[in-house]
């Protein structure tokens, strides 16, 4: 039999969050002042409830989890909630366009999620089950492919 030889609070007692995260993108970013280089974070991160809640937000500190924190908070203030069909998946095909990105998602039923790079993670935490999505981009720039999806996203029926 294992003790627990943890030390600290337990995670029993903490409370679950209402949004699941995740990060797409940490970088360190380097300005260069009079007295050295100055470093900085800048994360991005999509946030979500699995139950039709979804945003993307940009979070910018002097630490990765001061750069976190904002980068919530952002995602909170740009959520937009979508209205499922009873399967999970979307109502229709959409295709939207942001920046150089562009974005094809239909549903289709009984195949689960088919999708890359951050496309997946945005419908994984939007609670989105069976749809196909096909990205067309010359950019690698994850940050706006995630926005790219939720762009696709908010042209559906939403919940107000």
């Amino acid at each position: 039999m294992r003790r627990n030889t943890r030390r600290g609070p337990s995670r029993e007692g903490r409370p679950k969050p209402e949004y699941d995260q995740k990060i797409i993108n940490i970088r360190r970013v380097t300005r260069v002042a009079a007295g050295g280089k100055r470093f900085n974070f800048s994360v991005a991160l999509i946030l979500g409830n699995k139950k039709g809640s979804v945003g993307v937000g940009l979070g910018k500190g002097a630490d990765t989890a001061l750069a976190i924190d904002k980068a919530v908070r952002s995602a909170k203030k740009h959520l937009i909630t979508l209205r499922l069909t009873k399967t999970g998946s979307i109502p229709h095909v959409v295709e939207t366009k942001y920046s150089s990105a562009r974005v094809f998602i239909q549903p289709s039923p009984g195949r689960g999620i088919v999708a890359g790079s951050a496309i997946r993670s945005v419908l994984e935490l939007a609670g989105i089950k069976d749809v196909t999505a096909k990205l067309f981009s010359p950019t690698k720039n994850k940050l706006n492919i995630a926005r790219v999806a939720i762009k696709a996203l908010s042209t559906l029926p939403r919940i107000k």
